[in-house]
């Protein structure tokens, strides 16, 4: 079945219910080693990048799925986060420009969180999420965490759920919040 691709979110100044999934893994998975996509990629670690790079990967993979929790953050504050040496952002290069990006946040020290993940909206369904996601769980696994967190919500692709389960993440906490929904 192909995977649809969601269009960008429409704002009118309202709230929206959303639930916020909650997955974690409690050990490293075995996971089969990912089919080389037919285009050309690369994953690069970006090592304390300029904000304004990290605000444009942020833009061009979460727009469409409203993240929000960093878009009104001072650049200051943003590079105290970003250009913390726990915290490890991949970019996933495709046909030589950015098609993806995941932040790896190991401030906690035990448990490691996947705090973002995603692909840019054109390469959405052209079979580079488990590719990606695969090299991510295994280079935060890399980072020796007691435990690997990851959280999605009902605004994010339909698949993130499922492939999250399918890679072996496991449940632990649902919550349903009210979020405002982001200004175009």
């Amino acid at each position: 079945m192909p995977i649809q691709k969601n269009e960008p979110m429409q704002n009118n100044n309202k709230s929206v219910e959303v639930t916020v999934t909650y997955l974690e893994q409690n050990e490293r998975p075995i996971l089969a080693t990912p089919v080389r996509p037919h285009q050309k990629t690369a994953l690069m670690r970006a090592e304390e990048p300029p904000v304004h790079f990290y605000r444009y990967l942020y833009q061009l993979v979460g727009e469409p799925y409203n993240w929000i929790s960093r878009r009104d953050m001072t650049d200051s504050k943003l590079a105290e986060i970003i250009h913390d040496p726990a915290v490890y952002i991949y970019v996933l290069y495709v046909d030589g420009v950015p098609g993806g990006f995941a932040e790896i946040d190991g401030r906690a020290r035990t448990s490691h969180d996947i705090r973002f993940f995603g692909l840019a909206p054109d390469l959405t369904g052209a079979g580079l999420g488990r590719y990606f996601l695969t090299h991510i769980v295994n280079m935060a696994w890399d980072l020796s965490p007691k435990c690997l967190r990851v959280e999605t919500s009902s605004l994010d692709h339909p698949a993130a759920l499922p492939l999250y389960q399918q890679f072996g993440f496991q449940v632990f906490n649902r919550q349903t919040r009210t979020v405002k929904l982001a200004s175009p």
